[in-house]
Order: structure tokens, then sequence, then C-alpha cells
């Protein structure tokens, strides 16, 4: 072995290290958000249901359910770049959880008004639930 392979192994274990070693540090960032992307996954099927709920009862004319679609709809864009991102551990993340806390806020009071609709029920319980999280970690 000459010294060129010798220099171009120890440069090819080091970038290797480095970048298991960033793997390692996103995952733990990752594994810190944990109950944050539980709570954020949630809302965001729950929001689903709700969302369509919604619909259903605007084709039937029922215009009393047009605001719960549009925070429904908002918080279901929010909530899942919350997911993404708190899953990633990404540096954003408490900004993005001030935000959050603030969509799903006004979700939960939209959905409350709802409460005999079961899907609107379970989706301010829900933003109820991510509201405690993004506090945990908002700046």
């Amino acid at each position: 072995m000459n010294r060129r392979q010798v220099l171009s192994g120890v440069g090819f274990l080091a970038a290797a290290a480095t970048t298991a070693e960033q793997g390692r540090s996103q995952s733990a960032a990752g594994a810190a958000n944990k109950a944050l992307v539980a709570t954020a996954s949630d809302c965001v099927g729950k929001g689903q249901v709700c969302l369509s709920h919604c619909l259903d009862m605007l084709a039937t004319g029922d215009k009393s359910m047009g605001a719960c679609s549009k925070t429904a709809n908002e918080m279901l864009a929010v909530c899942g770049a919350m997911l993404s991102l708190a899953a990633q551990g990404a540096p954003s993340v408490p900004k993005l959880a001030a935000v959050c806390l603030d969509v799903c806020k006004r979700c939960e009071a939209e959905c409350r008004k709802h409460v005999q609709h079961t899907p609107c029920k379970d989706c301010a319980t829900a933003c109820a639930a991510c509201q405690v999280e993004c506090k945990k970690v908002a700046a």
C-alpha cells in the first residue's frame, strides 16, 4: 500500500465518522422531540378527518362549518411542517412551535364550537395536546 492510498483511506474514514456523528446527533434531536412528533402527527390525522367532515357538511349547505374547515386546513399545513421538522431535529423547531401553538389554539377554539360532531371534538382534543408540547419548545 502506498502513501497516497493510506491518506485516501484515512480521509474516507474521517468523512464517514463525521457523517455518522451528524446522523447520531440529528436522530438524538429527533428523539428529544418525540412527544412533539407524536402530537403533531395526531393533529394531522384528526385534522384530516375533521376537514373531510367539514367539507361534507358544507356540501350539504351547512355553512356553519366554514370557519372550522379553514382553521383545520391551516392547522394541517403547520402541524405537517412541525411533524417533519421535529422528527428531523431541525434548528427551526422552536420558532415553528410558536406558530404551531397559535394555529392550534385557533383550531381548537373553532372545533370546540362543534363538539357535537365527533371529528371536530377529536381535532380539538388533538390540538390541545399539541399546544402542550409546543409550549415546551417554543421560542
